[in-house]
């Protein structure tokens, strides 16, 4: 969807493709590869975490380079992605996303924004926030 309204074929395109990239970021072998980290976040990447603090691209590849054993006890889900160009080669990517681990059942909701950016025919992430919310129905 783009803003509720239908989308024309080249913005279905882009919504596959960019929902293709994020949902590779949620999952366990693209975040212990520095290599799909380093190709997937632009240089310039700058992300407001869920837990209100500021991480770039070399702290977020830190971090998911220090995930343990004891993440691969947490799924990650993402739904109701929507796009929006901003410009030129630059869209707006939105979703709600879900990590709940399998351990104890704990379910942690986000609602999640990422700009998008057309760098050397290849999209990378520019900017990412991750806001807490409520369980979504």
């Amino acid at each position: 969807m783009v803003d509720g309204g239908p989308l024309n074929a080249e913005t279905e395109s882009l919504l596959v493709s960019l929902r293709e990239l994020e949902e590779r970021l949620l999952m366990s072998q693209a975040r212990a590869s520095r290599a799909d980290v380093m190709a997937l976040l632009a240089d310039d990447f700058v992300e407001f975490g869920r837990s209100g603090r500021i991480y770039d691209k070399y702290q977020t590849m830190e971090a998911l380079a220090g995930e343990t054993d004891q993440d691969a006890s947490v799924e990650r889900t993402a739904r109701d992605f929507r796009v929006c160009l901003l410009a030129e080669g630059v869209a707006l990517l939105t979703y709600r996303s879900m990590r709940r681990s399998t351990v104890d059942e704990i379910e942690v909701h986000s609602l999640r924004s990422s700009i998008w950016k057309l760098i050397d025919d290849s999209w990378q992430m520019v900017f990412h926030q991750g806001t807490p919310t409520r369980a979504f129905p």
